[in-house]
């Protein structure tokens, strides 16, 4: 099966949505080797591949909109979308962060999806003793509960994280992520309304936004502790507070800071930065994931 191209630069938006549509063009495994990726521990990581390859890494063959060309996109000489031009701003002044977005990995597999924690000193987070005898479990088994590979939603920020890109659409009172994987979405609100005080715990939380200067903050509580933080099992519990700090750079680069809050799982809060990058002129994907969860009954964890 090849491989699409999700390295360096964003590519035409033509050239990803092929991309995207052979990761289905059966429902074999997508073998991702550990030595390509860059600060992953070779242990820890060859235990995880399994649910990652079929299930985050799987997409639709049937592509909507492949050749597109999106209003709005400021563009060199030769017609190429122009990734360097200034960041747009809405009516009101404020950055606009509407697009279609994916998280910037040189290296090729998608390791902030693997271990949101890999670009830190050891990849090691401040973990409760409980959260990493967990973690150790989820190692052992192979990662056989990772709940994306029973469909269900592994969570913020992991989805953010997973190789699909995501639609951002930014309105006067609301923020709304549209994530190709999984069909999934969030609303984040920003029309003052304080997070609920004791909300029926969800996968994906409830959010709220503001504005700091030219930084968007979004805050997100609610979850339940059934989501996994990534691949490698970082655990959450129902007290996590999920904090992303959103800076777009340019017109076609952004910033996501990352704030994990969950003195149940961790001893302290943690913070990564990761990049991402825009996707131009293409649209989403359709994700089903019951069609690509064919290996449900092969998976082999103990």
């Amino acid at each position: 099966m090849e491989e699409a191209d999700y390295t360096g630069a964003a590519p035409a938006g033509a050239a990803l949505n092929r991309g995207r549509a052979r990761y289905n063009s059966d429902s074999r495994h997508i073998e991702i080797a550990a030595d390509k990726v860059v600060g992953m521990k070779r242990q820890a990581l060859g235990s995880m591949i399994v649910p990652l390859a079929f299930v985050l890494l799987s997409a639709s063959a049937s592509a909507q909109w492949i050749n597109v060309t999106i209003e709005g996109t400021p563009r060199t000489p030769d017609g190429k979308p122009n990734l360097l031009a200034a960041s747009p701003r809405t009516a009101d002044g404020k950055l606009d962060l509407s697009g279609i977005w994916r998280v910037h990995d040189e290296d090729g597999p998608p390791k902030y999806a693997l271990n949101l924690a890999a670009d830190l000193p050891d990849q090691r987070v401040p973990l409760q003793p409980w959260a990493e005898v967990l973690m150790k479990e989820r190692e052992a088994n192979l990662g056989k509960d990772y709940p994306a590979t029973r469909c269900l939603p592994p969570g913020v920020p992991n989805l953010t994280m997973a190789p699909h890109p995501f639609k951002i659409v930014q309105t006067r009172g609301l923020v709304v992520i549209l994530y190709e994987a999984l069909n999934t979405y969030r609303q984040i609100h920003t029309d003052g309304r304080a997070l609920p005080r004791d909300p029926n715990p969800t996968w994906m939380g409830y959010s709220i936004g503001n504005w700091e200067g030219d930084t968007f903050v979004a805050r997100t509580t609610g979850f339940n502790d059934k989501t996994w933080i990534d691949v490698a099992g970082h655990p959450n519990t129902e007290a996590l507070q999920v904090i992303e700090r959103f800076r777009r750079r340019d017109f076609g680069h952004m910033d996501i800071e990352i704030t994990i809050d969950d003195a149940k799982a961790y001893t302290k809060p943690w913070t990564v930065t990761i990049a991402s990058v825009l996707v131009p002129d293409t649209e989403l994907l359709e994700f089903v994931c019951t069609e690509n969860e064919k290996d449900q009954s092969h998976m082999v964890g103990k």
